[in-house]
């Protein structure tokens, strides 16, 4: 029984494994990046960085058709500008930088789903926005593994400025001179994990394995370590349930993947062992004679 329901769409087709295994290298890659966010207060950045790169990967379509090659290098340009934008217009007038990122992800996300909807079908429009897990090939998952090898290899390398700069930047300014190659160095990760997760996902779901996975994490533990692996599994568990509740039940499978994250973050919310509501609760005390 448990064979048939969970091992058995994934043994009789390919397109299954292809999915789960596109899956696998976005939450390894990807949710880490978004653990990090969380940390750095930083969770509606990704959400906006997720928007930027539509354009890119629209110009890519028109360019190539539905060429993963053409829209990931279109993506990577759009989100990097905009990131770079944002900073430098953060720099030199008194805007803020959630105020000039939003500004620019706004933009960036009119202009993608103008050119999408004016140059191509609105089936391209819902593949570029939600995502074709279930269509991943061969080159598509060479890409998803390599992008997360290298989001998995940049975070190892940058780990300790990286905490440094989530716990004390100023510290980390004023001891290295590594603050500002870590703080665009993981705009870039993020603008990659972005990038990769959207061939799977869409540009509109891609953040969400990033996100939810993370958030519900911080229920479950308490160290950076613990915090990575417990969002990694949520990532894992609700990609697998997700991909076979669209089998079962027809459902899309990328909002079903990330709904089911969302239902982790739920139940997290609640019943985590870790600052949840019930960890909040105190206990009864008991009766002294």
């Amino acid at each position: 029984m448990i064979w048939d329901t969970l091992i058995q769409p994934f043994a009789d087709f390919g397109f299954m494994r292809r999915a789960l295994l596109g899956c696998i290298a976005i939450s390894i890659g990807a949710t880490p990046v978004g653990v990090f966010l969380m940390l750095r207060r930083m969770s509606l950045t990704g959400d906006a960085m997720a928007h930027a790169i539509l354009p890119g990967a629209a110009v890519g379509y028109l360019v190539a058709g539905l060429s993963i090659g053409a829209m990931t290098v279109g993506g990577m340009v759009a989100g990097m500008a905009v990131a770079l934008l944002s900073g430098f217009v953060t720099r030199v007038t008194a805007l803020r930088e959630d105020a000039s990122l939003a500004a620019f992800y706004l933009i960036s996300l009119a202009v993608g789903v103008l050119i999408v909807s004016t140059r191509g079908s609105n089936v391209d429009l819902m593949h570029v926005l939600f995502g074709t897990v279930l269509a991943l090939n061969d080159a598509a998952l060479i890409l998803l593994c390599s992008l997360a090898s290298l989001s998995v290899f940049t975070l190892a390398l940058l780990f300790r400025p990286l905490v440094l700069e989530c716990a004390d930047p100023q510290f980390l300014r004023s001891v290295s001179g590594l603050s500002a190659t870590t703080h665009f160095t993981f705009l870039a990760l993020v603008v990659i994990s972005l990038v990769g997760s959207f061939q799977a996902l869409g540009t509109l779901m891609a953040v969400g394995i990033m996100i939810l996975p993370a958030a519900a994490s911080r229920f479950w533990a308490t160290s950076i370590g613990g915090l990575v692996v417990a969002a990694v599994v949520v990532a894992m568990l609700s990609s697998l349930t997700g991909l076979l509740l669209s089998y079962y039940f027809s459902l899309p499978s990328g909002p079903a993947i990330i709904l089911l994250a969302g239902i982790a973050y739920g139940i997290s919310l609640v019943f985590g062992p870790t600052g949840s509501l019930v960890a909040r609760i105190p206990p009864r005390r008991h009766l002294e004679f």
